[in-house]
């Protein structure tokens, strides 16, 4: 659980969640007894789509719960899930998030809530309103029958609205002195109890970050063994075949330059056509893999002049107090400039935008544009292999972007500044 800057929630604040728990206590006895149900009914096939809509109910409950609790104790409380559950195959996504640890911690919390939970919100509620019930005891005594007779906590007798008065206003300002005081305490217990069973354990922590680093291992290879056969393509198309071509060329200018002087210019300046045209391809491919202007001149340097090549309008802003790593370099300067290709082909926009910043130890990317916006990391527009690029160095991407513009593309990547530089 990491801090969280809010500030804490007030007495009232907490009284208002305590009241809201009270509320909560019917869906939660309805959610347990749906999830015994649905475990009951698993041996037939009603039971599987019963069973999945009952665990994500019970899942968005909990999170709910997690956030909530982050806000009381002002931590935040993460979700314990596996990392992926079986997009397809109904009994494949039941079972896997039945065997998930986690969904039995959810559910041993919903007990722990009815019982230790729901008893701390309901004494919170109660000292508050008891309290006031008992200031405002006198006020309301005439609507109680004549020979009305209240035991206070056992032993204090009213019978009359100068008794009420007397023994109701001392009462009731005890209940409100202890509310005040054990509020934020019985609250916070709640809280931290929810956390202890809610938030991820060390296990499952490692068994996400496991399960993450599986993925962006099978998603580097698969990005590696792509890259690889674009380049093997690019050589056998084009600069292996003007290659080809050249030496044809040469052969044939060999072979007539004796009969006919003229035939073998024509051929060699052909032959010279076709090695500038092989040169330039090559420089395009080496450039493809590894920028010289990246070695030479940083990331910024390398930003700066791939927005002077780019047709579209684009601001720069790049904050980055030193140099980063070759591979981490290659793979943000790779990101930004397919982000801003995506934009150039399909946002139709008529300005661009790139802000680079370096803090808290992570390279932070933002790419923005004024185009019609709908940008999806699913449509295939290269976003999601910018993803899978960044998901080798641990970095994220999100996007925002509302039909009609404008889009945002934020890009991160936790990194180091390299010495000396």
């Amino acid at each position: 659980m990491g801090r969280m800057s809010s500030p804490r929630p007030t007495r009232l604040q907490l009284f208002g969640w305590a009241v809201a728990l009270i509320g909560m206590m019917v869906p939660l006895y309805v959610l347990v007894s749906f999830f015994l149900t649905s475990l009951g009914l698993i041996l037939i096939w009603l039971g599987l789509p019963f069973t999945l809509a009952v665990l994500t109910l019970m899942r968005k409950f909990t999170n709910f719960h997690r956030g909530r609790a982050g806000w009381v104790l002002g931590t935040e409380v993460g979700r314990p899930y596996r990392a992926r559950v079986p997009e397809h195959g109904l009994i494949k996504r039941v079972f896997a998030m039945l065997g998930d640890p986690a969904t039995w911690r959810d559910f041993g919390w919903l007990f722990a809530q009815m019982v230790a939970g729901s008893a701390l919100a309901i004494t919170n509620v109660a000292l508050l309103v008891g309290g006031i019930g008992h200031i405002t005891l006198a006020t309301w005594w005439w609507a109680l029958p004549d020979d009305a007779d209240v035991n206070l906590v056992g032993f204090l007798s009213v019978h009359s609205t100068e008794s009420a008065l007397y023994a109701g206003i001392p009462l009731g300002l005890v209940y409100i002195v202890v509310w005040y005081i054990a509020s934020p305490t019985m609250m916070r217990a709640q809280a931290r109890m929810t956390a202890s069973l809610l938030a991820p354990t060390e296990a499952a922590q490692l068994a996400n970050r496991v399960q993450e680093l599986t993925v962006s291992r099978a998603d580097t290879v698969d990005t590696q063994a792509a890259e690889l056969r674009r380049i093997e393509r690019d050589l056998h198309d084009g600069a292996q075949a003007r290659l080809v071509a050249l030496g044809m060329s040469l052969g044939m200018a060999e072979e007539t330059v004796a009969r006919d002087p003229a035939a073998a210019r024509e051929l060699l300046a052909e032959a010279r056509a076709a090695s500038s045209q092989a040169l330039a391809e090559l420089r395009d491919l080496v450039r493809g893999i590894h920028p010289p202007v990246l070695a030479d001149r940083g990331l910024e340097g390398a930003i700066q002049a791939l927005v002077l090549a780019n047709p579209l309008q684009t601001d720069v802003d790049i904050d980055i107090p030193g140099r980063l790593s070759a591979p981490v370099e290659s793979a943000a300067y790779f990101a930004v400039a397919e982000t801003l290709t995506n934009v150039v082909k399909h946002a139709s926009a008529s300005k661009a935008w790139i802000r680079l910043n370096y803090e808290d130890g992570k390279l932070v990317m933002l790419v923005g544009d004024d185009g019609r916006g709908g940008a999806n990391a699913s449509d295939g527009t290269g976003l999601r292999g910018i993803e899978r690029r960044l998901s080798a160095f641990d970095g994220t991407l999100v996007i925002s972007s509302p039909l009609g513009g404008p889009t945002v593309v934020v890009m991160s990547v936790p990194c180091e500044l390299v010495a000396g530089n």
